[in-house]
């Protein structure tokens, strides 16, 4: 069976040709006039430099990893107990492959964005379907370059530990799980520098450009304004990409441990890896079916992505049956008994993200009450526009939650969770493979938004009429929508994942527990007979008396994660005040940056004469570069905090301890997750909405209000909401990786 995941690369071969078609697709429609191709060069130039001084600044923290992980990996072990095993010894490699893929898949996503935008101006200024078209053809890239690369790195490397190190399923399963350290590692560099980036750009022009200069957005006096629209790429498309591909990553090779724990064999690793290959196929027939009239409404836009994104979603669920009747006729572990439960946990996974997807919708969309009284706020200034959205992030966080701990119930019981604990977990990472296997389209439908964005920004600094703004606009408002929604999806995928990836944690702290009390027992015995005491150590000064005692009480072979434990209890506390820190230092240095920002356009708009009239060019460069310096400095904190956690409170509070932090981690961090991405986007589409002519249009004091609450939701929705993710996976994957360490160090247990 295990020769079956050649099908693995088949989807991603499919996936990665069908991405560089829709890229060719892209590169032949028209950039426009030179006044177009001269802008968005800026822009690309900006973001290639942004991006390869990035990636100089990251390498250097990997190759310190790379070396630290080789160390204990390959060095004899730094404690007595060989048989810990510290590090496995291939994950330093798969840290290294799982890193470059995702920053390939963020960095060819902002090329073709970069190439896109223009085109898409040029192809709005023809018709609003033409302009989705083009805008989607760039999303699709990045959604399916995600996709292909991340089912190319993880069927690569079964294939290598099965028929190159000829690894059996126990021991691929038990080490593939932790291969997710470098896809997170690089994928919260991205998304947090790519953050602090486009967001301190955005406030910066918003602040100066809007309220105090009274300018249009994105008007071409404004010298933040390409940095502005560099930030869309290097944030919401190199960084998206990044944060989307670890999200899928982590919800395929999280199940694969709870496969061997459950005893599926093959089939339990297989099934979710043809899931998702079915799920690229399906993609790819969605796609097709994304276009809209000209003049369209936003509930018409909607309904045009809705019927791509369901489509696919059905065609899955349909697909996913007979497939997993053909695993389970191939795996004997699989009995069919347990098929029906097995594939109804992938309907629900697939069911949850997109109820997930609808609260996130309903609560930013301009379409929907709650952003339309949000943006009537407006009309009594900043501070009721600010209360108001706060208000309603808060209560968006009750459906997203209680969607994801339904489904976790429904699917661990339906899997045979009552009967047999590990396969109703099982069934809970199946949920998530469910959620995740249409990400082509759905990231495609996310994606697409910072290429409408670039686009309406061009066709402002261009001065094209004024009807090619309204379609670009309203493709923007879509994209926040969906850009919401895709974000609901991440954390929702990730909330499922998280979940396999702690019980994995545990399993593998209780094998070592286990293999520790086998050793212990055996001492004793060698003990009693006389043979082995010397050697052993371990009841050095016990006395022939004491033997009979010892060996009936040798060390616990399960791990005590009762709420009560302190080791427990303060891990939980510890991953609690993680989340808030790391919010505290994502938002404060989007704060730091775009203060820069500020100071520097004011400067501008003070000293360069004639730049108000339109007689001088701004300078732009200046602006890039502050954004750049500041983002790549401020990165490092948080990024480090995700590391640094787990492996100091495994030293100290041992196993129990880093399950409390994880625990801690991924419920503040999913609930806060969900209230900064809803609020922020609702406070941009209330802003919109003022825009388009509502209570009081452009201009007006209602409008500074607005853009002073999307202000405010800019950093949320943006920089610190949408890392929560890879905040959760990361630490996971740093406890998983490092957990040789903790059960080697653990100092609660020498007190």
């Amino acid at each position: 069976m295990e020769h079956l995941f050649f099908l693995g690369l088949a989807g991603a071969i499919l996936a990665l040709v069908f991405a560089a078609a829709q890229a060719k697709k892209v590169l032949s429609y028209s950039e426009g006039d030179k006044k177009m191709v001269k802008i968005a060069d800026s822009i690309r130039q900006g973001a290639d430099a942004y991006l390869a001084r990035q990636f100089k600044t990251v390498i250097k923290f990997f190759v310190i990893v790379f070396i630290g992980l080789c160390a204990l990996a390959f060095l004899p072990p730094l404690v007595s107990d060989a048989e810990y095993g510290l590090v496995n010894r291939f994950v330093p490699f798969a840290f290294i492959s799982g890193g470059l893929f995702t920053y390939l898949s963020g960095y060819i996503g902002m090329k073709i964005a970069t190439r896109a935008n223009a085109r898409t101006t040029q192809a709005a200024s023809e018709s609003l379907n033409k302009g989705l078209r083009v805008s989607f053809s760039a999303g699709s890239v990045m959604g399916f370059v995600v996709v292909g690369l991340t089912l190319l790195d993880i069927t690569a490397w079964f294939l290598v530990l099965r028929f190159v190190f000829n690894q059996d399923h126990t021991v691929i399963g038990e080490t593939m799980i932790k291969f997710g350290l470098g896809v997170a590692f690089m994928a919260m560099f991205a998304r947090v520098g790519g953050g602090i980036f486009t967001k301190a750009a955005d406030v910066g022009a918003d602040l100066v450009g809007k309220v105090e200069a009274g300018i249009p957005e994105d008007d071409p006096r404004n010298p933040a304004v390409i940095a502005d629209n560099v930030g869309d790429n290097v944030g919401d498309v190199a960084g998206m990409g990044a944060d989307l591909y670890e999200a899928y990553a982590h919800a395929i090779i999280g199940i694969f441990a709870l496969a061997v724990v459950a005893g599926y064999g093959y089939g339990g690793l297989l099934l979710p890896m043809l899931i998702c290959v079915v799920g690229v196929v399906a993609s790819i027939i969605g796609s097709f079916a994304v276009r809209t009239k000209e003049d369209a409404s936003q509930k018409s836009l909607l309904k045009s992505l809705h019927r791509g994104t369901w489509l696919a979603a059905a065609l899955t669920i349909v697909a996913a049956l007979p497939i997993t009747y053909w695993v389970a006729s191939m795996e004997e572990a699989i009995t069919f008994s347990r098929v029906w439960g097995i594939f109804g946990s992938i309907v629900i996974g697939a069911i949850a993200g997109i109820v997930i997807a609808f609260f996130s919708e309903h609560y930013t969309s301009d379409t929907d009450k709650p952003t339309r009284e949000l943006a009537e706020s407006s009309e009594t200034g900043s501070a009721t526009i600010i209360i108001g959205g706060l208000s309603l992030g808060m209560k968006s966080v009750a459906g997203p939650i209680l969607t994801v701990a339904l489904g976790t119930l429904i699917s661990y019981i339906i899997a045979g969770g009552l009967t047999d604990v590990y396969a109703g977990l099982y069934g809970i990472g199946i949920a998530a493979v469910g959620l995740v296997a249409t990400l082509g389209i759905n990231l495609a439908t996310d994606a697409f938004g910072p290429v409408a964005d670039n686009a309406g920004g061009i066709a402002q600094m261009a001065e094209l009429p004024e009807v090619v703004r309204d379609r670009t606009d309203a493709l923007d408002s879509l994209g926040n929508t969906t850009a919401a929604t895709g974000k609901g999806f991440a954390i929702g995928a990730t909330a499922f994942t998280a979940l396999a990836l702690l019980v994995s944690y545990v399993a593998m702290a209780n094998d070592i527990l286990a293999e520790r009390s086998a050793a212990a027992q055996s001492a004793c015995v060698d003990h009693a007979f006389g043979e082995g005491y010397l050697e052993t150590g371990i009841f050095t000064g016990c006395t022939e008396d004491c033997v009979v005692g010892l060996c009936a009480i040798a060390p616990d072979a399960t791990l005590d994660i009762a709420i009560t434990s302190i080791p427990v209890l303060i891990g939980l506390f510890i991953g609690i005040v993680t989340v808030f820190f790391f919010a505290a230092l994502t938002i404060e240095a989007v704060h730091k940056a775009a203060q820069s920002v500020v100071h520097e356009v004011r400067r501008q708009f003070r000293e360069i004469k004639g730049l108000m009239e339109g007689t001088a060019d701004a300078d732009y460069a200046t602006c890039v570069d502050l954004c750049t310096k500041s983002a790549l400095k401020k990165m490092v904190g948080p990024s480090l905090l995700a590391i640094v956690v787990p492996i100091v409170t495994g030293v100290f509070l041992g196993a129990g301890g880093v399950v409390g932090m994880m625990t801690g981690i991924i419920i503040t961090g999913f609930a806060l997750a969900i209230f900064m991405m809803t609020s922020g986007g609702a406070w941009d589409n209330a802003k919109k909405y003022v825009e388009s002519g509502h209570h009081g249009g452009k201009g007006g004091e209602q409008h500074k209000a607005a853009v002073v609450g999307d202000t405010v939701g800019d950093p949320l929705k943006d920089t610190a909401g949408p890392s929560f993710n890879i905040l959760i996976t990361l630490s996971s994957s740093v406890a998983l990786v490092f957990i040789g360490v903790t059960m080697a160090t653990a100092l609660i247990e020498r007190l």
